[in-house]
């Protein structure tokens, strides 16, 4: 969705994740994406050059996905017409995407009224004294309520619309498009969406990056702070401080989030038992598995293979 004056980086990040024809291997992705004018074209933009997109806001009335990729920076009242198209889509059942600003045009249609939202950091508290029934999280980089999705700012819509590209094609498409993308696979949402990051990068960042690296290719082992930090040939103290002004979050949770999408990728591309899938992502134990994915996935394993199944063959 495009309206005039907005930034053609906003744009493009759904535009490049959704509209790539074919993964790394011929496979087609099978998205037919449109943009949308919000306002009659051609619509200016902050690059210096216009857009002509060739679809209204009648698209929103058959689409499955609708994707609002920011909006103006001093957060104006969304045209009637928008909101409109935009609730009714929301009662059809079709999926709704606020990346960044993005938020603030479904917010303004009551769209988030009840759910779990983030934006970008310097306009979360705007959010949330307008929108007062949102719960705003200020920190993280994208929140997944089902079928309303929010984002942080330039970024974080890219992670986000892997994400969401990981729950309609599966893991696998995820990380081809990432590839394709030059970008990492994938970013837990609940990182934080600003870090400080000692500028120049030391020689222990170094370390450290080569270790992650290594502990995300065996993910499958058992690792501790410890164990990395022995590796990183640095002290646990150190480890920690660098770890987190490196990713934001936790070595829990980033290891829980890797393993995550390793049982996914594995649950998508075999039929291996339950059993194995937890052994090979690292989780120790097919109980194990099934409480993590029914926390964050709010979903079984064998339904998730269930479900992945049934929508490639559809």
């Amino acid at each position: 969705m495009a309206f005039d004056g907005m930034t053609p980086f906003h744009l493009s990040v759904p535009s490049l994740v959704f509209g790539l024809k074919s993964g790394a291997g011929g496979d087609v992705m099978g998205f037919d994406v449109r943009v949308c004018a919000v306002d009659p074209p051609p619509l200016r933009t902050t690059g210096g050059f216009s857009i002509t997109p060739e679809h209204d806001l009648t698209e929103l009335e058959r689409a499955d996905w609708v994707i609002v990729p920011t909006w103006h920076d001093d957060c104006r009242p969304a045209p009637d017409a928008l909101i409109r198209a935009l609730r009714l889509a929301g009662e059809r059942g079709a999926g709704l995407v606020g990346l960044c600003l993005g938020a603030f045009p479904l917010a303004q249609a009551g769209l988030l009224d009840g759910f779990r939202a983030t934006t970008h950091w310097a306009y979360a508290d705007r959010l949330a004294r307008g929108h007062p029934r949102i719960r705003v999280e200020r920190e993280a980089l994208y929140v997944d309520e089902g079928r309303v999705l929010t984002s942080a700012g330039v970024a974080a819509g890219l992670d986000c619309c892997l994400h969401l590209l990981g729950r309609l094609g599966g893991v696998g498409a995820a990380s081809r498009a990432a590839r394709r993308l030059v970008v990492a696979p994938h970013r837990d949402g609940g990182q934080a969406q600003f870090i400080e990051r000692p500028m120049p990068a030391s020689a222990g960042e170094g370390r450290l990056a080569r270790v992650l690296g290594w502990a995300a290719a065996h993910v499958q082992e058992p690792h501790t702070i410890d164990s990395l930090a022995a590796r990183a040939a640095m002290s646990r103290r150190s480890f920690t401080r660098h770890f987190q002004q490196a990713t934001g979050t936790s070595l829990k949770q980033w290891l829980l989030a890797l393993r995550l999408a390793r049982a996914r990728e594995l649950l998508e591309g075999g039929v291996l038992p339950v059993d194995a899938v937890a052994q090979a992502a690292g989780f120790g134990s097919a109980l194990s598995l099934r409480q993590h994915f029914r926390a964050r996935l709010r979903t079984t394993p064998t339904a998730y293979r269930r479900a992945f199944q049934a929508s490639r063959g559809s």
